[in-house]
């Protein structure tokens, strides 16, 4: 499986690029293990690398999402184990931190090593790492759809689809307690597709942190975005993203104006 990889970023110039392609290989052989021990009948897979995988968005994350939909013989830390357990099976020397127990579970997967092993550190104690989230409390009025993965391994994937993982990247950006820009990148492509959120899941998962009931619909959708994008500090979101990007020249379409155009423009 190493050799694979090495197969995969010798074809990258940039040791960045290369970093961020080895741990995509990563984040794909940990779906497929996902998918292999029948956990899709359980969770569904969303957020910006899903939006990369099915969609093509022209970025890197470190993050794998999901929501967990179906409580039926699901604990997280075995889920966690099984994939680690699969994971050493195929070579890898695997680490595995999880988060403080909340509603949002979390586990930091770090590959030791294997950036030495890749020869892309000097330094055998330098980590690759994957974050897996799992929200087990998902606001209601979500939709599903099955997509297919191609890339490099050929397998099965339960996710949200587009409209409802809309939602949710607006919720993101809008009431998440710190700016975090790879989401307002995100929600770039998503306005350039000119579609709509799912507004059932958009206004409960905004009453679910907020408490409060808005009703955001397709009439008042524009002012919505115009108000919030107003408040964001742009400059706090091109420091953030601009790791995770293929071309890193795209920061420059992150900016209040671009935006409000884009918005003004499309609706």
């Amino acid at each position: 499986m190493i050799d694979l990889i090495k197969e995969i970023i010798e074809k990258e110039k940039n040791s960045e690029i290369k970093i961020h392609r080895g741990r995509e290989f990563l984040q794909l052989l940990i779906l497929r293990i996902i998918w292999e021990k029948d956990y899709f009948k359980n969770i569904a897979f969303l957020g910006g690398t899903a939006l990369r995988f099915f969609y093509g968005l022209k970025r890197f994350s470190e993050d794998l999402d999901f929501s967990l939909l179906n409580t039926e013989n699901f604990r997280f830390n075995n889920f966690i184990d099984e994939i680690i357990k699969e994971l050493v099976t195929l070579g890898f020397d695997v680490q595995k931190k999880i988060g403080k127990e909340k509603i949002v579970k979390t586990c930091m997967i770090k590959f030791p090593s294997l950036l030495y092993r890749l020869n892309l550190s000097p330094l055998k104690e330098q980590k690759l790492s994957i974050r897996i989230e799992i929200d087990t409390n998902p606001p209601p009025g979500w939709n599903t759809e099955i997509q297919v993965i191609t890339k490099e391994f050929i397998f099965t994937v339960t996710a949200f689809d587009l409209a409802s993982m809309y939602a949710t990247k607006l919720h993101a950006c809008f009431f998440r307690k710190y700016i975090k820009g790879r989401d307002f990148y995100d929600l770039l492509w998503y306005l350039g597709k000119k579609i709509m959120p799912n507004f059932v899941l958009l206004n409960n998962a905004i009453y679910q942190t907020e408490k409060k009931r808005i009703n955001i619909n397709a009439d008042n959708f524009k002012d919505f975005l115009i108000t919030n994008i107003k408040k964001i500090n742009f400059d706090e979101v091109k420091k953030d993203v601009e790791v995770f990007l293929i071309d890193k020249k795209e920061t420059e379409f992150l900016k209040k104006e671009v935006f409000l155009k884009i918005i003004q423009t499309n609706f």
